[in-house]
């Protein structure tokens, strides 16, 4: 099945803005490169960063819970680890991630625009070289087929913005759903190769307008409804790494 990829993004802060990509190059057996290598806790999370696991996403600010983190606009520079961000009623914030300063100013700032929504106290944590601040262990890369989303949308009637799904790499061309029968499937993605490993399963952050911060569709129910299981998009790992843009065929 031959398709192209559409669009590629980045979150560098666990449910914060995705930020678009022209291209991107993929390592294998690495993560989507500046994808979730930081998180704000909401309260103590137990992460341990010398011995880095998985944590529920319950414990950050995420759209999940806090639906007004979609307003908070994020660019991110990878040389410096300086990332601006700026939401509606605040001054914008430049802060440098890998200094400690940097990252109390953030979650100080972050604390002022969400106020007596969140638990807290926040502190921005930073992930371990080889752990990202994914939804699922599994998570390396994840990826959308945009047929999939409006499959969805026809059917509940409604426009979706596919950027609810917060994927990194969305693809058009692919026939509706066909990803989900691609499991340990390896996909050549522009140069790069992914095997895909699992199916998504969906919550309640793709309730959020991504543009607006209000919960206004309920997706998952509207996935079960329509087909009896709450996935959209998959997750994949990289098997051989290579350079990928928009255009590219996959």
């Amino acid at each position: 099945m031959t398709g192209t990829i559409a669009s590629l993004y980045r979150h560098p802060i666990k449910g914060f803005t995705p930020e678009r990509l022209e291209a991107v190059t993929l390592t294998a057996g690495a993560y989507f490169p500046c994808d979730r290598i930081y998180a704000v806790e909401d309260g103590p999370s137990g992460f341990d960063p010398d011995h880095p696991a998985f944590i529920a996403k319950s414990k950050f600010t995420v759209l999940a819970k806090l639906p007004r983190v979609a307003c908070v606009r994020t660019l991110y520079d990878e040389a410096s680890g300086q990332i601006t961000l700026a939401a509606p009623g605040m001054d914008d914030l430049a802060a440098v991630l890998t200094d400690a300063k940097g990252r109390k100013a953030l979650a100080d700032w972050l604390g002022r625009f969400l106020g007596a929504d969140v638990r807290g106290p926040l502190k921005v944590l930073p992930c371990a070289p080889e752990h990202r601040f994914t939804d699922d262990p599994a998570g390396h890369v994840s990826i959308i087929n945009l047929a999939s989303v409006r499959d969805l949308a026809a059917r509940l009637g409604v426009r979706v913005d596919p950027l609810r799904f917060r994927a990194n790499i969305y693809v058009e061309g692919w026939p509706a759903w066909w990803e989900m029968d691609q499991k340990r499937q390896a996909l050549r993605l522009g140069g790069a190769v992914l095997e895909v490993t699992k199916p998504i399963i969906r919550c309640a952050a793709t309730h959020v307008d991504p543009s607006t911060g209000l919960r206004d569709l309920d997706l998952v129910k509207a996935l079960f409804d329509a087909y009896g299981h709450q996935y959209c998009g998959v997750y994949a790992k990289i098997v051989q790494g290579g350079t990928m843009a928009i255009g590219d065929a996959c």
